[in-house]
């Protein structure tokens, strides 16, 4: 039998998910996203965007074919791609967004476009609901379904399974990125954009470790 609860927090949140999706595409600055190479999925967020909404996809599977063991195979494995990932874009950005918003917003006015202001350009902020859908949904339908309806990982999917995923999914954003901002002259992100390869490098180490480490904590903390 489909669970209820399962079935409607995974529902809630595609509806969600999709809703914050859509939105984006309307604001100021979809035009010139659009026209650079990777499009919305040069942002980290709208790649675990999809990872989460995917995930919840399947999920719903799962709901309605609960013997279906192939799909609940494919949940746990894309659960362990797109939770860590998902923690730690909201972590990185309202950290950022409340305390050092210059190095995660763009500028309302792009940095190749000429001005004759010498002020510094006012932040392009997203209005609450979308940030919301995009920065803090998945983050927390991801874990509610994790700590209520699934099973914790076993140690050796944590020691070697979640290790591998987090390296594998960090060299691939890297990479992307890297190839994204070769032809857009320009990252997604302004912190990005202000640093060198070398302190790049360090900012995908460093995020792909602390996105391993809260698989780890959030499985370790899970009854």
């Amino acid at each position: 039998m489909p669970r209820p609860e399962a079935l409607f927090l995974h529902g809630v949140a595609l509806a969600v998910m999709a809703y914050g999706f859509l939105r984006s595409k309307t604001l100021p600055l979809n035009d010139r996203i659009e026209t650079q190479t990777g499009g919305h999925f040069q942002f980290l967020t709208i790649q675990g965007l999809a990872a989460a909404w995917l995930t919840m996809a399947i999920g719903i599977g799962c709901d309605l074919l609960p013997s279906f063991t192939a799909l609940r195979t494919a949940k746990r494995a894309f659960l362990m791609i797109s939770l860590p990932v998902a923690i730690v874009v909201s972590a990185v950005y309202w950290s950022l967004f409340f305390f050092f918003p210059f190095l995660i917003l763009p500028p309302q006015v792009a940095a190749s476009e000429p001005s004759s202001s010498s002020a510094v350009p006012e932040l392009l902020r997203i209005p609450l609901n979308v940030d919301l859908c995009l920065h803090v949904t998945p983050a927390v339908t991801l874990l509610a379904d994790f700590l209520l309806f699934e099973k914790k990982y076993t140690k050796k999917q944590v020691q070697i399974g979640a290790p591998l995923v987090a390296f594998l999914a960090g060299t691939w954003y890297a990479c992307w990125v890297e190839y994204c901002a070769s032809y857009n002259k320009t990252f997604p992100y302004p912190f990005l954009t202000d640093n060198p390869l070398n302190i790049r490098i360090g900012i995908y180490a460093s995020v792909s470790f602390v996105a391993w480490r809260c698989f780890r904590l959030v499985n370790a903390v899970h009854r």
